[in-house]
């Protein structure tokens, strides 16, 4: 691990005999973008909580900078969150509500002038500073609960879900401030969110977390096209990827209803029978002309988008396949299509959900 940077070591959360986080090992970079995102209830704001030390460790360590922080309070840490409640002061302006903790750890008055007005410059609001939380915009105020974190120059920040009570055009405008903060100032950053596209988007490193536990851990390209198990593979990319269930043949080919898929697998991993589930990307789904090493399907909604087109599919043995489509030819709900992803393309599982190579 790089001396500067954070480090999870078997970090462990129990609620009595209820185990919510087991024994998580993470290793941080300095400066590095973050994302923990899973489903809810996967653990990862109770995680991000225990980093900031809103919620007691029950084993294991976590280490800042080279220093065990694991029982320090949260002013001790050199952290500061933001939360997906603005938790603004209603009878303060944007000024006093920037510099308030400055003031409450009596930092000196000039000092916290300085520190006020060169967040304000990062962030855009410096024309708000004498306007009180109720005269602000949904962005605005969430930019001012990034500037009260700024202005404590901390070692890490930590983000919990802020873009949550956004509206859809304001969250996607908000990403990009954040993902040009981090540009700007360089600190490690760990953000929270259930939001994929936002993961993918501001990510250096992504972490998928499902019941406590770290599923994979890597860029939003290795996530996405080199998922770990068929739980990454669903959960990262919209739409999700094809997961169809096919039977090894011992002829190196998988049965889906009444079509054969060549499978590139070393021979010794499955025995003839045995259930396999063959994973493609929407994107990587072509519509060919016949059915050799391809799946026949039947349209049942076509989903018109503009510059691009889903077509929600069954093949004939009931299951759902979506493709995306970019061809001009139109296509109808009811039409039979032959499907075909590139070999190289193909993700595959087994039952469990383990990757198979």
């Amino acid at each position: 691990m790089a001396k500067n940077g954070m480090r999870l070591s078997g970090v462990r959360k129990s609620y009595g005999a209820l185990d919510v986080i087991h024994g998580v090992d993470l290793e941080v970079e300095e400066g590095a973008f973050v994302v923990f995102v899973g489903p809810s209830g996967c653990g990862k704001s109770t995680l991000l909580r225990m980093i900031a030390g809103l919620e007691e460790v029950t084993d294991g360590e976590i280490a800042i900078k080279g220093r065990d922080v694991t029982d320090l309070d949260p002013s001790e840490r050199g952290i500061a969150m933001v939360f997906q409640s603005y938790a603004l002061y209603p009878h303060m302006s944007v000024r006093d509500n920037l510099g308030f903790g400055l003031k409450m750890a009596r930092t000196d008055a000039s000092e916290i002038e300085a520190r006020v007005k060169a967040a304000s410059a990062i962030l855009k609001i410096d024309h708000l500073l004498d306007r009180r939380p109720g005269q602000l915009s949904g962005g605005q105020r969430q930019r001012v609960a990034i500037g009260r974190a700024i202005v404590r120059k901390p070692e890490v920040f930590l983000f919990d879900e802020p873009l949550s009570n956004l509206d859809a055009e304001l969250r996607v405008s908000m990403r990009i401030e954040i993902a040009r903060l981090h540009r700007e100032l360089g600190n490690t950053m760990i953000y929270v969110t259930h939001d994929q596209t936002e993961a993918m988007t501001l990510a250096d490193k992504i972490v998928v977390l499902k019941d406590g536990r770290i599923e994979q851990a890597g860029s939003p390209r290795e996530v996405y096209e080199d998922p770990a198990n068929s739980f990454v593979a669903g959960f990262i990319g919209s739409p999700r990827m094809n997961m169809i269930e096919a039977e090894w043949s011992a002829d190196g080919v998988a049965k889906v209803g009444d079509g054969l898929i060549k499978v590139d697998l070393a021979q010794d991993k499955l025995a003839p029978g045995d259930k396999v589930i063959l994973g493609m990307r929407p994107e990587h789904l072509i519509v060919v002309a016949g059915e050799d090493d391809a799946l026949r399907a039947t349209v049942d909604v076509s989903e018109y988008l503009g510059g691009t087109r889903y077509l929600y599919c069954q093949t004939q043995d009931g299951q759902t396949l979506i493709a995306e489509y970019r061809e001009e030819a139109d296509i109808q709900r009811g039409d039979t299509l032959y499907l075909r992803c590139p070999p190289e393309r193909r993700r595959y599982f087994d039952r469990e959900g383990n990757r198979l190579r």
